[in-house]
């Protein structure tokens, strides 16, 4: 197990992007959470295997609407989530 954490940036917001990442972790059991930025960028942290995370990334790419720019992945202290959650931006 490891987690990461990604910095996604692209037309990222207000585009449904949050659920589609949230329905692809539950699909593969991933663990994390995944927000949006004020600056229009995403941030996620994510939680499973090696192989899953992988596949987590790459499957990113297909969720409609969302144009990714580009994709920072970091590795992340291992953090155990209860489940995967959207969390809610406050508004400045």
């Amino acid at each position: 197990m490891k987690s990461i954490e990604l910095i996604i940036t692209g037309r990222v917001q207000k585009v449904g992007f949050r659920a589609c990442i949230r329905h692809i972790a539950t699909s593969l059991g991933v663990t994390g959470e995944v927000e949006n930025l004020p600056d229009g960028k995403v941030h996620v942290l994510a939680t499973g295997e090696d192989v899953i995370l992988e596949k987590f990334v790459s499957m990113l790419y297909s969720c409609p609407r969302a144009i990714i720019r580009d994709i920072e992945e970091k590795n992340y202290i291992l953090t155990e989530f209860p489940d995967f959650s959207i969390k809610r931006t406050a508004l400045l």
